[in-house]
């Protein structure tokens, strides 16, 4: 670990995770003593773009840039023997501490709250020299042996809980083998400025190139003072959309009792290896998403977009059937009304060890209507009925649709089916 800021040292905060790594019970385990310093100092100095299990891994466990932390889950084990150690700490050591550490399930953040006002001591009883009456030493029982019936009687008339809520069609296939981790990945809304700055488009393998996401690598060559303080922006920062929340929300509602397995991750914390193996959601398209790249020769309808910026994006129907159309264009910008197009495609890894489910929109509005469209019963069967799909059991149905959405001032709303396609493996 790093030298530690001095001024850090004078903040009481510090002195808490100081005293916490100093205990008997952290002792044992320099990892998690480096672990929690690592994590308590990204807090206190505002830098949550450190605080993902990908950079942790690096940071704290010396793993490699490009390691996949699907196949590997040390940070994430860690994490959880630290929130028990710290369980551990403030139940013994540290009973006494008046604010209380804390590492929120779901979050790598680290929470500082004040511990609530203790009741006081109970008065010590007053010595009257009189023996107790029998009444009095019977009392205690009495209420226990009632405490006990009353608490047989609610168990024995509580409804049955109800059975585990498996996630539905299509994301059944996601969760399948279960307790597997499902990565859903954001888009990464400063490659998004980064393209409109340039003016150019940008392939997978430049955008994950180090002199790209640093700004060196671009078309002008001496930007002004203001274009290189905003590209030391974009490059440092960690930004998505709205509608990439809305898609997330949807996801979590529908994933039922799997939502736990779900794994929130950004564009630019993947990496190729993580495309070997295990189940992933895309969310946005190529211009927000460049990971959707990869499986775009699969895809019948694929983004297309002329000058970067300055031209509409539209899908292109390679094969266009009876009824179809060539092209579907979108919105002129985010925020506009009129029509919007996405795609919603279910598709198997290239070696068949996982599935990829992509969500991606001409605009903000397309991608959070797909995301939308599926978390209604009604839009889930008649999506099976356009496929041909009597019954969803068994092998994963493969499939792309392109649906339209009607945007009012950034709101998409009356989502249909456009088209459809089966996808053969």
């Amino acid at each position: 670990m790093k030298e530690m800021d001095p001024e850090l040292r004078g903040d009481d905060r510090w002195q808490l995770i100081e005293r916490i790594t100093a205990s008997a019970c952290f002792q044992k385990s320099a990892k998690l003593r480096d672990l929690l310093c690592y994590l308590a100092e990204r807090t206190l100095h505002g830098q949550p773009q450190d605080l993902t299990e990908h950079r942790i891994g690096e940071a704290v466990f010396g793993k490699d840039e490009d390691y996949s932390v699907v196949e590997d889950s040390s940070a994430r084990v860690h994490i959880r023997q630290l929130r028990l150690k710290l369980h551990e700490y403030f139940d013994g050591e540290g009973r006494d501490e008046t604010w209380i550490v804390e590492i929120p399930k779901g979050a790598y953040t680290t929470l500082f709250r004040p511990v609530e006002q203790r009741a006081s001591a109970t008065p010590a009883p007053v010595e009257t020299g009189q023996q107790p009456k029998s009444w009095a030493r019977l009392l205690p029982w009495v209420l226990a042996a009632l405490l006990l019936v009353t608490t047989l009687i609610a168990w024995l008339r509580q409804p049955p809980l109800a059975p585990p809520i498996p996630p539905p069609w299509p994301l059944a296939a996601l969760f399948d083998p279960p307790n597997r981790p499902v990565e859903v990945v954001v888009a990464d809304v400063n490659y998004g400025m980064m393209r409109l700055i340039d003016e150019q488009p940008v392939t997978l393998e430049r955008y994950l190139s180090p002199a790209y996401r640093s700004g060196e690598d671009l078309s002008n060559p001496h930007p002004t003072g203001r274009e290189a303080r905003m590209m030391r922006y974009l490059s440092s920062s960690l930004l998505t959309s709205y509608a990439d929340l809305v898609v997330v929300q949807t996801l979590m509602q529908l994933s039922g009792n799997s939502r736990d397995w779900l794994a929130i991750r950004s564009a630019r914390e993947l990496r190729p290896r993580d495309l070997e193996a295990g189940n992933l959601v895309l969310v946005g398209s190529p211009s927000s998403n460049p990971w959707v790249f990869h499986f775009q020769h699969k895809l019948n309808f694929q983004e297309r977009e002329g000058v970067v910026g300055e031209s509409l994006k539209y899908f292109q129907n390679l094969h266009p059937k009876a009824g179809e159309q060539e092209t579907y264009h979108g919105l002129v910008f985010t925020g506009s009304s009129g029509e919007d197009y996405a795609t919603i495609s279910l598709l198997p890894l290239a070696n068949g060890r996982g599935t990829v489910l992509i969500l991606q929109g001409l605009q903000q509005e397309g991608t959070e209507a797909a995301g939308l469209f599926l978390a209604y019963a009604d839009n889930r069967q008649k999506l099976q009925q356009a496929l041909g799909i009597s019954s969803t059991r068994g092998q994963p149905v493969y499939f792309e649709a392109l649906i339209r959405t009607q945007a009012v001032a950034g709101a998409p709303n009356a989502t249909s089916i456009v088209a459809t396609r089966l996808i053969h493996p």
